[in-house]
């Protein structure tokens, strides 16, 4: 009897990864896919080795704070929060002791590591750069419409901390190019159909937000009907007709977190895990909208191009 029982006592205890998003399933099932690979290299399958717990929030940033907690009372091994800072923050105030992967732009001036080498506490990820990339946007809109005096920046009134620092750094570059930028904000879909009544400018900036991004095709066709030059800082906006974007790859940098959750789960501390950031930027160009709208797409643009979608 004894002999009999000896293997089951052995064997170890599935571990439990929370998974912390602010957006929806559906769109974002290409990342996840990206994360549970990552996940696997580091030796982990999904119902074989691990159970992951999910928690969406989908586009209710609100929310986040209770499926955060929810992950810790469920004692989670790690959480990995993705989808920008809304989730991290939100992960970072519900435990000081449970490992966290977070997906965030400025993670050091947020206060979520103590530095990008040596991150120092319970936290370490990825940073794709969003926030800061809004002069770079800001560059190649005044490119693209050298005519335009105003231009216009999408921003989600629910992400404060993003919110100002994307606005701040926006606004720099706009004043130094001698520029206007109107500031534009939503968190719905209605105040998205809102935000185009108001806008009164030569070019549009969609913030990188999850739900912007699974807004995408509404964002697309309201600036199609305005005849509106829209760019983002995610290839999905300019696969969906957005005219250009410029930013690291989403997909890349889920990967990256599901190989630093599964190296957590192999005994790693996340002090010891360096936040990754991008080392390649895609600027893809949608020159089937720039015909649409009667651009012209500079030639500057279109040899830095990685991708030319016609």
């Amino acid at each position: 009897m004894t002999a009999a029982r000896a293997p089951r006592a052995q064997q170890k205890k599935m571990p439990v990864v929370g998974f912390l998003s602010g957006a929806s399933p559906a769109p974002s099932a290409p990342y996840l896919a990206a994360f549970l690979q990552g996940l696997s290299e580091s030796g982990y399958v999904e119902g074989q080795n691990v159970t992951i717990e999910y928690r969406w929030a989908e586009g209710r940033y609100d929310r986040l704070p209770a499926l955060a907690a929810e992950l810790v009372i469920r004692k989670v091994e790690v959480i990995a929060a993705l989808g920008g800072t809304p989730p991290a923050l939100a992960a970072k105030n519900a435990t000081a002791t449970i490992p966290i992967v977070f997906g965030a732009g400025d993670p050091v001036g947020l206060g979520l590591v103590a530095s990008l080498a040596r991150p120092g506490g319970n936290l370490t990820g990825t940073s794709g750069l969003e926030l800061e990339l809004a002069p770079k946007l800001v560059e190649l809109m005044s490119e693209l419409v050298p005519s335009a005096r105003i231009i216009a920046l999408l921003v989600t009134s629910n992400n404060p901390v993003a919110e100002h620092i994307i606005i701040q750094n926006a606004q720099q570059a706009a004043s130094a190019k001698g520029l206007e930028l109107q500031i534009l904000k939503a968190s719905t879909e209605g105040e998205i159909d809102a935000a185009f009544v108001e806008l009164q400018a030569g070019g549009l900036i969609v913030q990188a937000d999850p739900l912007f991004n699974s807004r995408r095709e509404q964002l697309v066709g309201l600036a199609s009907r305005r005849a509106m030059p829209a760019i983002s800082a995610w290839r999905e906006f300019a696969e969906a007709g957005g005219l250009i974007s410029y930013g690291a790859s989403r997909t890349g940098g889920w990967h990256k977190i599901g190989t630093y959750v599964g190296k957590i789960l192999n005994g790693a501390k996340p002090a010891d895990l360096p936040v990754e950031q991008p080392t390649r930027f895609d600027l893809v160009v949608n020159l089937k909208t720039a015909k649409a709208l009667g651009l012209t797409v500079p030639p500057s643009i279109l040899a830095r191009a990685t991708e030319v979608i016609e």
